[in-house]
């Protein structure tokens, strides 16, 4: 697994989006001054894209990545280790319910757990941040997209 120049990772930018929650979806990443992916699906929640972008980021590189969302779901999962305890109950909540979107989620802490180099840094959304607006944008429009495809 390579990182950047100076040891540090690669920046990444993620964000979702849901016209209606459930409703026609969207998800995009970007990596500043280089690659950005978006898709969609036609019937979805807000966190499902969310989870979904950071997905197809893991997927599409083996580098060391800090991944910048405004998604405290995808965040405080991994730097409050929501994931430990899930693992250890079955996949269930403290509430005992199951974990929403397990799908998403067993690959994307699979990809964690195999990596040293993966961070995830919470951005404020709607702040001003460059490239959290540049990634919420690519969500929504991909969202959009869905919602025209019907």
């Amino acid at each position: 697994m390579a990182a950047i120049e100076g040891g540090r990772p690669m920046d990444v930018y993620t964000d979702g989006a849901c016209l209606g929650n459930p409703g026609p979806g969207g998800w995009a990443w970007l990596v500043p001054g280089g690659e950005s992916d978006s898709g969609g699906e036609s019937r979805t929640t807000n966190q499902r894209m969310e989870l979904l972008a950071v997905l197809r980021v893991l997927e599409r590189f083996d580098e060391d990545l800090s991944v910048h969302s405004d998604s405290a779901y995808v965040v405080n999962c991994f730097n409050q280790k929501w994931w430990v305890g899930w693992e250890r109950k079955g996949w269930r909540t403290a509430s005992g319910s199951q974990v929403a979107n397990l799908d998403l989620w067993r690959p994307v802490i699979d990809h964690f757990k195999a990596r040293k180099g993966l961070v995830f840094v919470k951005v404020k959304g709607h702040s001003g941040d460059t490239y959290n607006e540049m990634a919420d944008v690519l969500a929504n429009s991909a969202a959009h997209r869905m919602a025209q495809a019907k």
